[in-house]
Protein backbone atom coordinates (compact mmCIF):
# COMPACT_ATOMS: atom_id res chain seq x y z
CA UNK A 1 0.00 0.00 0.00
CA UNK A 2 1.37 3.39 -1.04
CA UNK A 3 0.02 6.46 0.73
CA UNK A 4 0.54 9.99 -0.55
CA UNK A 5 0.94 12.77 2.00
CA UNK A 6 1.51 16.51 2.00
CA UNK A 7 3.33 18.70 4.52
CA UNK A 8 1.89 22.13 5.24
CA UNK A 9 2.36 25.04 7.60
CA UNK A 10 -0.90 26.56 8.81
CA UNK A 11 -1.31 30.09 10.19
CA UNK A 12 1.94 30.90 8.40
CA UNK A 13 3.27 34.40 7.84
CA UNK A 14 3.70 35.78 4.34
CA UNK A 15 7.27 35.40 3.13
CA UNK A 16 8.30 32.96 5.88
CA UNK A 17 7.84 29.36 4.68
CA UNK A 18 8.78 27.93 8.08
CA UNK A 19 6.32 29.91 10.16
CA UNK A 20 2.98 28.57 11.37
CA UNK A 21 2.04 25.16 12.72
CA UNK A 22 3.25 22.07 10.80
CA UNK A 23 0.70 19.50 9.58
CA UNK A 24 0.84 16.23 7.68
CA UNK A 25 -2.22 15.39 5.53
CA UNK A 26 -2.67 11.95 3.98
CA UNK A 27 -4.59 12.30 0.74
CA UNK A 28 -6.57 9.05 1.12
CA UNK A 29 -7.06 7.37 4.47
CA UNK A 30 -10.12 5.39 3.45
CA UNK A 31 -8.36 2.01 3.61
CA UNK A 32 -6.65 2.56 6.95
CA UNK A 33 -7.64 1.26 10.37
CA UNK A 34 -7.64 3.50 13.43
CA UNK A 35 -4.46 1.78 14.65
CA UNK A 36 -2.72 2.46 11.33
CA UNK A 37 -3.72 6.13 11.41
CA UNK A 38 -2.38 6.46 14.94
CA UNK A 39 0.86 4.70 13.97
CA UNK A 40 1.35 7.06 11.02
CA UNK A 41 0.72 10.07 13.26
CA UNK A 42 3.41 8.75 15.60
CA UNK A 43 5.75 8.23 12.65
CA UNK A 44 5.53 11.91 11.67
CA UNK A 45 5.49 13.05 15.32
CA UNK A 46 3.71 16.34 14.67
CA UNK A 47 1.07 17.84 16.94
CA UNK A 48 -1.59 16.50 14.53
CA UNK A 49 -1.75 14.38 11.38
CA UNK A 50 -4.93 14.16 9.30
CA UNK A 51 -6.44 11.68 6.86
CA UNK A 52 -8.88 12.54 4.09
CA UNK A 53 -11.74 10.02 4.22
CA UNK A 54 -15.20 9.69 2.63
CA UNK A 55 -17.52 12.48 3.82
CA UNK A 56 -20.58 12.24 6.02
CA UNK A 57 -23.67 14.44 6.44
CA UNK A 58 -23.44 15.98 2.97
CA UNK A 59 -19.92 17.35 3.43
CA UNK A 60 -17.43 17.66 0.57
CA UNK A 61 -14.76 15.60 2.33
CA UNK A 62 -14.25 13.80 5.60
CA UNK A 63 -11.26 14.18 7.89
CA UNK A 64 -9.84 12.18 10.77
CA UNK A 65 -7.48 14.09 13.07
CA UNK A 66 -4.88 12.26 15.18
CA UNK A 67 -2.29 13.38 17.69
CA UNK A 68 0.47 10.92 18.54
CA UNK A 69 -1.78 9.53 21.29
CA UNK A 70 -5.44 9.73 20.25
CA UNK A 71 -8.04 11.01 17.78
CA UNK A 72 -9.44 14.53 18.16
CA UNK A 73 -13.04 15.50 17.37
CA UNK A 74 -11.98 18.93 16.09
CA UNK A 75 -8.82 20.98 15.73
CA UNK A 76 -8.28 24.24 13.93
CA UNK A 77 -5.02 24.07 12.00
CA UNK A 78 -5.76 20.48 10.82
CA UNK A 79 -9.16 21.65 9.53
CA UNK A 80 -7.67 24.51 7.49
CA UNK A 81 -4.74 22.46 6.20
CA UNK A 82 -6.95 19.55 5.19
CA UNK A 83 -9.36 21.91 3.40
CA UNK A 84 -6.38 23.23 1.40
CA UNK A 85 -5.49 19.67 0.36
CA UNK A 86 -9.12 18.74 -0.36
CA UNK A 87 -9.37 21.67 -2.79
CA UNK A 88 -6.14 20.60 -4.48
CA UNK A 89 -7.56 17.09 -4.87
CA UNK A 90 -10.69 18.45 -6.55
CA UNK A 91 -13.01 17.53 -3.68
CA UNK A 92 -14.31 21.08 -3.37
CA UNK A 93 -13.60 24.65 -4.32
CA UNK A 94 -13.03 27.79 -2.27
CA UNK A 95 -16.06 26.89 -0.13
CA UNK A 96 -16.38 23.40 1.28
CA UNK A 97 -17.52 21.46 4.31
CA UNK A 98 -15.38 18.97 6.22
CA UNK A 99 -17.08 16.27 8.26
CA UNK A 100 -15.38 15.16 11.47
CA UNK A 101 -16.52 13.75 14.82
CA UNK A 102 -17.44 17.27 16.01
CA UNK A 103 -19.75 17.76 12.99
CA UNK A 104 -19.45 19.46 9.62
CA UNK A 105 -17.17 22.49 9.70
CA UNK A 106 -17.64 25.08 6.90
CA UNK A 107 -14.37 26.39 5.48
CA UNK A 108 -13.74 29.00 2.81
CA UNK A 109 -10.69 30.38 1.06
CA UNK A 110 -9.37 33.57 -0.43
CA UNK A 111 -6.32 32.36 -2.30
CA UNK A 112 -4.33 30.33 0.22
CA UNK A 113 -5.87 32.05 3.24
CA UNK A 114 -8.47 29.73 4.76
CA UNK A 115 -11.17 30.53 7.32
CA UNK A 116 -13.32 28.11 9.30
CA UNK A 117 -16.63 28.79 10.97
CA UNK A 118 -16.59 27.17 14.40
CA UNK A 119 -19.43 25.28 16.00
CA UNK A 120 -21.38 27.28 18.61
CA UNK A 121 -19.35 27.34 21.81
CA UNK A 122 -20.31 26.79 25.41
CA UNK A 123 -18.75 27.85 28.70
CA UNK A 124 -18.35 24.70 30.78
CA UNK A 125 -16.88 26.08 34.00
CA UNK A 126 -15.62 29.22 35.71
CA UNK A 127 -12.17 28.75 37.20
CA UNK A 128 -10.56 29.99 40.38
CA UNK A 129 -8.02 32.67 39.44
CA UNK A 130 -5.62 31.94 42.30
CA UNK A 131 -5.48 28.22 41.51
CA UNK A 132 -5.03 28.83 37.79
CA UNK A 133 -2.34 31.45 38.40
CA UNK A 134 -0.43 28.98 40.55
CA UNK A 135 -0.64 26.35 37.78
CA UNK A 136 0.85 28.91 35.37
CA UNK A 137 3.60 30.19 37.73
CA UNK A 138 1.88 33.59 37.77
CA UNK A 139 0.59 35.86 40.51
CA UNK A 140 -3.21 35.98 41.07
CA UNK A 141 -3.18 39.62 39.99
CA UNK A 142 -1.77 38.63 36.59
CA UNK A 143 -5.05 36.97 35.61
CA UNK A 144 -8.22 38.79 34.61
CA UNK A 145 -11.68 37.39 35.30
CA UNK A 146 -13.39 35.43 33.98
CA UNK A 147 -11.02 32.54 33.29
CA UNK A 148 -13.17 29.74 31.93
CA UNK A 149 -13.21 26.27 30.45
CA UNK A 150 -14.75 26.64 26.97
CA UNK A 151 -15.59 24.24 24.15
CA UNK A 152 -16.47 24.56 20.46
CA UNK A 153 -15.86 20.82 20.07
CA UNK A 154 -12.58 20.61 21.98
CA UNK A 155 -12.46 21.73 25.61
CA UNK A 156 -9.71 24.13 26.68
CA UNK A 157 -9.05 26.79 29.29
CA UNK A 158 -9.21 30.42 28.21
CA UNK A 159 -7.00 32.41 30.58
CA UNK A 160 -6.98 36.19 30.05
CA UNK A 161 -4.00 37.95 31.64
CA UNK A 162 -3.21 41.57 32.27
CA UNK A 163 -0.52 42.19 29.67
CA UNK A 164 1.95 40.69 27.21
CA UNK A 165 4.60 40.39 29.92
CA UNK A 166 2.35 37.99 31.85
CA UNK A 167 1.77 35.95 28.67
CA UNK A 168 5.53 35.57 28.24
CA UNK A 169 6.16 34.75 31.92
CA UNK A 170 3.62 31.91 32.10
CA UNK A 171 5.15 28.50 32.87
CA UNK A 172 3.39 25.18 33.46
CA UNK A 173 3.55 23.68 36.95
CA UNK A 174 3.29 19.95 36.13
CA UNK A 175 1.70 18.90 39.42
CA UNK A 176 -1.06 21.52 39.19
CA UNK A 177 -1.84 21.37 35.49
CA UNK A 178 -3.71 18.03 35.14
CA UNK A 179 -6.84 19.42 36.85
CA UNK A 180 -7.46 21.49 33.71
CA UNK A 181 -7.65 18.53 31.35
CA UNK A 182 -10.56 18.98 28.96
CA UNK A 183 -13.36 16.47 28.76
CA UNK A 184 -12.72 13.72 26.22
CA UNK A 185 -9.10 14.66 25.52
CA UNK A 186 -7.36 11.66 27.07
CA UNK A 187 -6.08 13.67 30.00
CA UNK A 188 -4.49 16.48 27.99
CA UNK A 189 -4.75 19.95 29.48
CA UNK A 190 -4.47 23.00 27.21
CA UNK A 191 -4.52 26.51 28.65
CA UNK A 192 -4.68 29.44 26.22
CA UNK A 193 -2.97 32.38 27.92
CA UNK A 194 -3.64 35.66 26.14
CA UNK A 195 -3.65 39.44 26.45
CA UNK A 196 -4.65 42.38 24.31
CA UNK A 197 -1.60 44.21 22.97
CA UNK A 198 -3.37 47.01 21.13
CA UNK A 199 -6.54 47.82 19.22
CA UNK A 200 -7.44 44.59 17.46
CA UNK A 201 -4.26 42.72 18.38
CA UNK A 202 -3.67 39.84 20.82
CA UNK A 203 -0.63 37.88 22.00
CA UNK A 204 -1.36 34.28 22.96
CA UNK A 205 0.34 31.06 24.01
CA UNK A 206 -1.08 27.52 24.14
CA UNK A 207 0.48 25.58 27.01
CA UNK A 208 -0.15 21.83 27.12
CA UNK A 209 0.41 18.86 29.37
CA UNK A 210 -0.69 15.24 28.95
CA UNK A 211 0.27 14.39 32.52
CA UNK A 212 3.71 13.07 31.58
CA UNK A 213 5.16 15.75 29.28
CA UNK A 214 4.88 19.48 28.65
CA UNK A 215 4.66 21.29 25.33
CA UNK A 216 3.74 24.57 23.70
CA UNK A 217 1.72 24.70 20.48
CA UNK A 218 2.84 27.30 17.94
CA UNK A 219 -0.63 28.07 16.51
CA UNK A 220 -3.89 26.66 17.85
CA UNK A 221 -7.04 27.19 15.81
CA UNK A 222 -9.30 25.33 18.25
CA UNK A 223 -8.09 27.45 21.17
CA UNK A 224 -8.49 30.61 19.11
CA UNK A 225 -12.03 29.44 18.30
CA UNK A 226 -12.64 28.92 22.01
CA UNK A 227 -11.32 32.43 22.64
CA UNK A 228 -13.92 33.62 20.14
CA UNK A 229 -16.61 31.71 22.04
CA UNK A 230 -15.32 33.35 25.23
CA UNK A 231 -15.71 36.78 23.62
CA UNK A 232 -19.20 35.85 22.43
CA UNK A 233 -20.18 34.80 25.96
CA UNK A 234 -19.06 38.25 27.15
CA UNK A 235 -21.15 39.93 24.44
CA UNK A 236 -18.02 41.17 22.66
CA UNK A 237 -17.84 41.40 18.87
CA UNK A 238 -15.01 42.39 16.56
CA UNK A 239 -11.95 41.11 14.75
CA UNK A 240 -8.46 40.49 16.04
CA UNK A 241 -5.04 39.51 14.76
CA UNK A 242 -3.66 36.90 17.17
CA UNK A 243 0.10 36.38 17.37
CA UNK A 244 1.25 33.01 18.68
CA UNK A 245 4.38 30.84 18.52
CA UNK A 246 6.87 33.54 19.45
CA UNK A 247 8.47 31.54 22.26
CA UNK A 248 8.86 28.31 20.27
CA UNK A 249 10.42 30.04 17.24
CA UNK A 250 7.40 29.35 15.01
CA UNK A 251 5.84 32.81 14.60
CA UNK A 252 2.20 32.45 13.57
CA UNK A 253 -0.73 34.71 12.78
CA UNK A 254 -4.37 33.76 13.37
CA UNK A 255 -7.28 35.98 12.42
CA UNK A 256 -10.27 35.82 14.75
CA UNK A 257 -13.71 37.31 14.16
CA UNK A 258 -16.88 37.29 16.25
CA UNK A 259 -20.05 38.76 14.71
CA UNK A 260 -23.22 40.20 16.24
CA UNK A 261 -24.91 36.80 16.62
CA UNK A 262 -21.83 35.20 18.19
CA UNK A 263 -20.57 33.32 15.13
CA UNK A 264 -16.85 32.64 15.48
CA UNK A 265 -14.48 32.49 12.50
CA UNK A 266 -10.78 31.72 12.59
CA UNK A 267 -8.45 31.93 9.60
CA UNK A 268 -4.91 32.09 8.39
CA UNK A 269 -2.46 31.43 5.60
CA UNK A 270 -1.76 27.83 4.57
CA UNK A 271 1.63 27.17 2.97
CA UNK A 272 2.47 23.79 1.41
CA UNK A 273 6.14 22.91 1.92
CA UNK A 274 6.41 19.39 0.50
CA UNK A 275 5.07 15.91 0.24
CA UNK A 276 5.88 12.32 -0.40
CA UNK A 277 4.80 8.73 -0.11
CA UNK A 278 4.69 6.16 2.67
CA UNK A 279 4.88 2.46 1.77
CA UNK A 280 3.07 0.05 4.11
Amino acid sequence: MRLRYRLLNVFAREGDPFSGNPLCVFEDGSGLSDDQMLALARQFNLSETTFVVPPADGADAGVRIFTTAYEMPFAGHPTLGTAHVARALGLGGDRLGLSMPAGVIPVQASGDTWTLTANPGRVEADLDLADLAAALSLEPGDLVAPAQQVSVGTTQVIAPVADADAVRRARVVPTAFPRYAGMGRSGEALVYVWARTGPGTILARALLSDGSSLAEDPATGSACSNLGAWFAAQGTTGSWEVSQGEQVSRPSTLRLGVDEVGTVRVGGLVHEVGGGEVVL
